[in-house]
């Protein structure tokens, strides 16, 4: 619970603080005079003035932060000061200052993959398992073992590149080509149709509907019992189990099982040890079990192992990487919504801070470059809902210049920039009932 809710406080503070950054640079340098910068909320702990009269505050509730700046001057300033508010910029300033929040928001999130892919992630491979009947994988003819190689032309190193490349494909359905490598090492291409779907949160996963999954994992024997049949049969920590009795690569599950059923009784298996394979006879020895069955043990724990791959990027790759990532993501984005607008995706897949901070807290258990992935994917989906044209938002904001530029130069009245202010209000508001609704929803279902 503890790591959860730091991670979720870190993320949101981190995310937020950097979206006031990218307000906070272009103001300076537009000339706007800027009042105070807040790390967190609420009553300021520490704080500080520099040379330019910008207060910076550490404030106490670590939730983000805010800039506030001098929208206008008062009635007895100086010239000086009235050139330095934000209403008296020209348009294109007032427009850049307000774009610099969600776009420094795409920029982290680029930074973040840049960085992935320039330090590095072990990802497991795109090894695929025997597709389901009938499903678009089957037809298509994919096959048990098979690697994935390309999705639409473009080279994926794992499994994740994979996903990446698949999900626009798989929810707006249509027809993708593969290439795959067969365990031969025959290299061909296939095409598989994919269905619209509609999506909801409960929903299987959408590859795996597809017919497309890893293959399960091989069984390693990990530490093993001093003098327990798996040791005295000459299995080794680390041999990887391909073959057991008639079970050819049995999952961890099947291999256990299979265990079990062989009290007493000799089991032929074939393991791979550095590289080659040694065959190996191990009776596994009775006992009873929880339910008072008797069970087969061998004395070995027994592990789940995938093939991995190292992606590492040079600079220029992994820069490139970072921009294409967070531009499909923030394609993607804007499409889900468009299809929520129009009935083909479910409003349960709105999520709030709840979820937000139950996905912080799994990330950072499986560790900093997940926690990272976590990260980038939040900033593109702050970056995107804020360039959103609803007022209240930046992209609101946005939407009145372009409307006050159409106009020659002259702005909406106060009363019609009031009334989209409020209507603005109740669509947030709106959005972020129904965003509680679903994560306590998820919750106490």
């Amino acid at each position: 619970m503890l790591l959860t809710l730091s991670a979720f406080v870190l993320a949101l503070g981190l995310l937020i603080t950097f979206h006031e950054l990218g307000h906070y640079w272009v103001a300076r340098r537009a000339g706007v005079s800027i009042v105070r910068f807040s790390v967190g909320f609420g009553p300021v702990l520490l704080r500080r003035r520099d040379r330019h009269g910008t207060e910076w505050a550490l404030s106490a509730i670590p939730l983000g932060g805010y800039v506030k700046m001098l929208d206008e001057a008062p009635p007895d300033a100086d010239e000086v000061t009235r050139r330095t508010a934000f209403n008296a910029q020209p348009l294109s300033r007032r427009a850049a200052v307000v774009a610099a929040g969600p776009v420094a928001n795409l920029v982290l999130a680029v930074l973040i993959y840049a960085f992935l892919g320039l330090w590095g992630t072990q990802e497991p491979a795109a090894v695929l398992a025997a597709p389901p009947a009938g499903t678009p994988a089957a037809l298509a003819g994919v096959q048990d073992g098979d690697v994935l190689r390309a999705v639409a032309g473009d080279p994926v190193a794992s499994w994740p590149q994979a996903r990446w490349r698949l999900a626009g494909p798989l929810s707006l359905g249509g027809r993708v080509a593969l290439t795959l490598e067969s365990a031969n090492g025959t290299v061909r291409d296939e095409t598989v149709e994919l269905p619209s779907r509609d999506v909801a949160p409960n929903d299987p996963d959408p590859l795996e509907a597809a017919g497309l999954s890893l293959q399960a994992p091989y069984p390693v024997a990990g530490e093993l019992v001093p003098g327990g049949a798996a040791e005295q049969a000459g299995l080794q920590a680390g041999d990887r189990i391909v073959a057991a009795g008639d079970l050819d690569r049995p999952s961890v599950e099947a291999f256990v099982r299979t265990v079990q059923a062989h009290a007493g009784q000799p089991l032929r298996l074939t393991v791979l040890r550095q590289g080659a394979r040694v065959s190996l006879s191990v009776t596994p020895r009775p006992e009873t079990g929880e339910d008072g069955r008797t069970i087969g043990r061998i004395g070995a724990l027994i592990q789940a192992e995938r093939p991995q791959v190292l992606v590492r990027l040079g600079p220029l790759d992994s820069v490139w990487q970072g921009v294409r990532r967070t531009a499909d993501m923030s394609l993607l984005t804007l499409r889900m919504m468009g299809r929520m607008v129009l009935g083909d995706v479910s409003w349960r897949n709105v999520t709030g801070p709840v979820t937000i901070a139950e996905y912080a807290g799994r990330t950072a258990r499986i560790g900093l470059e997940s926690y990272l992935g976590f990260l980038a994917l939040i900033s593109i989906s702050i970056g995107v809902l804020n360039l959103l044209p609803i007022p209240m938002l930046d992209g609101g904001h946005l939407l009145f210049y372009l409307i006050e530029a159409l106009r020659g130069g002259r702005p909406l009245s106060d009363r019609a920039r009031d009334v989209g202010l409020r209507l603005g209000l109740g669509v947030v508001l709106g959005l972020m009932v129904l965003a509680l609704f679903n994560d306590f929803s998820r919750l106490f279902s």
